[in-house]
């Protein structure tokens, strides 16, 4: 196997990752991801009961949503190294996608390396007070950013590095996409808008709390947190 091939492979492992973090922290947070673990394990000399590795709802939760974090970070750490391959010198390219691709890669992987569990951003001095941009996919302006606790929305959030991360695999890698498999459709509908997971349902369960809310003057319904709901399922053109 070649150096690209073995990259193109550990990208596609990192997007799986990460689909798979997903599905398992909306499952998590929907309390219907099972819990199930072996009652006993053992592995090489050492033995674990269950009561040991059992997880509660509300760890499993706390687990899911460093799970879904880690997978987001291990994307930028696999394209950081697969660009370096593709590309001999990345810092100095003259595709500014590529040249930008690698910039926000590496610095939300340092980030991520140095303090996993609270990333910082380590900004180089050359690389302080730049704006990098990969077409509309994912934009990183580093002014004033050095040192700041890491936040998803100084780079656009998890969804922003997996199209990064399928960029980096078809243009920069020249990937080419097998064929699409046919996924059933799920039992049970969601529609997810950052954290605000919402479920089609079709009828209001018996228990259900009635909420007095107030219409917006375009019709939509304010849901706090900055989340609305539209009436036909987007913003009118005027907003």
């Amino acid at each position: 196997m070649s150096e690209n091939a073995q990259h193109i492979q550990e990208l596609r492992a990192a997007e799986l990752q990460f689909r798979l973090a997903s599905a398992v922290r909306l499952a998590t947070t929907v309390k219907t991801q099972p819990l199930d673990l072996p009652i006993e394990w053992s592995h090489g000399k050492h033995n674990v009961r269950y009561s040991e590795i059992a997880l509660s709802e509300d760890e499993s939760d706390y687990a899911a949503w460093n799970l879904h974090r880690s997978a987001t970070f291990l994307m930028a750490v696999a394209m950081k190294d697969a660009i370096r391959v593709a590309v001999h010198d990345p810092k100095t390219s003259t595709d500014l996608d590529v040249r930008s691709a690698y910039q926000i890669s590496r610095l939300i992987r340092n980030a991520f390396t140095h303090t996993p569990f609270n990333p910082v951003w380590s900004i180089d001095d050359d690389f302080r007070d730049r704006v990098f941009t990969v077409r509309d996919l994912v934009r990183l302006d580093t002014t004033h950013l050095h040192g700041v606790p890491f936040h998803w929305r100084h780079y656009g959030g998890p969804l922003a590095l997996l199209r990064l991360s399928q960029f980096v695999r078809s243009e920069i890698l020249k990937d080419v996409e097998p064929p699409s498999t046919v996924i059933p459709m799920p039992q049970k509908v969601y529609i997810q808008q950052g954290d605000l997971i919402l479920q089609k349902i079709d009828e209001i369960p018996p228990d259900a709390v009635p909420a007095k809310i107030e219409r917006l003057p375009d019709g939509s319904i304010p849901l706090g947190g900055g989340h609305v709901i539209y009436p036909d399922g987007k913003p009118s053109d005027s907003d």
